[in-house]
């Protein structure tokens, strides 16, 4: 029976794909197959040697030690696209909130006295909280995923101009976009025509600090930014001055902080982009199909530290073996199956960056006896990583 530990609550319908009678699913689950976690960071947990995936239901993996789960042979699956409707929501929320104090005017309502005039107090106190629309503004994304895409997308609908940067697009989302959309070629090209910006990036050390003094000189003077993608993106101290000197106008984040909280006018959304019942589910269940299939078959489909592989099922017994990509390998380990007497009857071999993937199907049936020595001489060999016979 396989296990699986839920380091979070795990929306049932994404649990319920795997059947009781061939897995044991809870958290209180030890010495684990696969794990399966939304926001608990992993990053202090010890890995049993057991553990062959982690499934986070989310788009972003900064809660799990991604280079320690490479090196022991864990792949780790995200869902990316399974939340995008809920954030593009959002974001299209903290537009109207970045162009007009709604926030402000909210909770100045609430400190109207009791036997007050509501009707003509806010008739007479609603000026001090104006503000612009959206319609005709230009709106510069930054990162046209499959989040970005649908705000792209949507903002088109709203009647603003749209200007995309995302160097790494897709052919899959650039055929998704508006024809309306201007391609940026730079960032630069963003800062300085957008009178919105929104991100829509993961924070890796080139994105990490991209707002800050420097490229908010660049912007137009009175911009609204919306961080509903990592709090580190943005370089607080330089926000907060750009928006006590009013060279940004309004700042919208789903990650406050011990800093943002205190910066008047600042916007800050209680991590919500995925907070929806439909986005949970979309998540779970997408999660919960790629960890059963890599289980089950050794098929991979959405990881970020090990290469996409898609073997069709045949019925055959599966060899599945993570290993380096380095030259030579194939070879070895085909070598190692032959060793024991056996042919590949088909087989597909997947890298990324410095990981690749092997998998085989082999003709006839294998019995433990011939299984476990099939482990122990593929592992031998050098630069492997983990060995499966499924």
């Amino acid at each position: 029976m396989k296990k699986i530990k839920l380091m979070n609550k795990i929306a049932a319908v994404g649990t319920g794909r795997f059947p009781a009678s061939d897995y044991l699913v809870g958290d209180g689950v030890e010495h684990a197959d696969a794990i399966m976690v939304r926001s608990a960071a992993l990053h202090d947990l010890e890995f049993d040697p057991e553990l062959l995936a982690i499934a986070r239901c989310g788009a972003g993996v900064n809660n799990i030690p991604i280079d320690r789960c490479s090196e022991a042979g864990i792949v780790v699956f995200n869902t990316p696209g399974a939340n995008a409707n809920a954030v593009k929501e959002l974001v299209v929320c903290a537009l109207a909130l970045a162009s007009r104090n709604i926030v402000g005017g909210i909770e100045w309502v609430k400190t109207l006295e009791e036997g007050t005039d509501i009707a003509k107090a806010v008739e007479k106190g609603k000026g001090a909280f104006g503000g612009i629309e959206l319609a005709g503004k230009t709106l510069g994304i930054v990162g046209l995923g499959a989040i970005g895409g649908l705000v792209a997308n949507v903002a088109v609908h709203l009647g603003m101009e749209v200007i995309g940067y995302d160097p790494y697009i897709t052919v899959d989302a650039a055929w998704k976009l508006s024809r309306s959309i201007v391609h940026a070629k730079t960032l630069d090209e963003i800062y300085e025509k957008s009178d919105y910006i929104t991100l829509h990036i993961p924070s890796l050390e080139s994105t990490r600090g991209m707002i800050n003094s420097s490229s908010i000189e660049r912007m137009k003077d009175g911009v609204r930014l919306i961080n509903l993608a990592r709090a580190d993106l943005a370089v607080v101290p330089d926000v907060a001055a750009a928006m006590e000197s009013g060279k940004i106008a309004a700042y919208v984040t789903d990650f406050p902080t011990a800093e943002t909280v205190k910066i008047p006018g600042v916007v800050n959304i209680p991590h919500l982009g995925a907070s929806t019942e439909e986005a949970e589910d979309n998540c779970a269940v997408m999660a919960a199909d790629q960890l059963r299939d890599y289980l089950e078959t050794g098929n991979i489909r959405n990881s970020v530290n090990f290469p996409a592989v898609d073997l069709p099922v045949s019925g055959a017994p599966r060899v599945c073996v993570l290993h380096r990509n380095i030259p030579d390998m194939i070879a070895k380990l085909s070598s190692a199956i032959a060793s024991v007497g056996y042919n590949i009857d088909n087989m597909v071999n997947r890298s990324r960056g410095d990981n690749a993937c092997c998998l085989f199907e082999l003709s006839g049936t294998v019995s433990e006896a011939v299984k476990e020595e099939l482990i122990r001489r593929l592992s031998a060999i050098g630069n492997v990583m983990r060995v499966r016979v499924i």
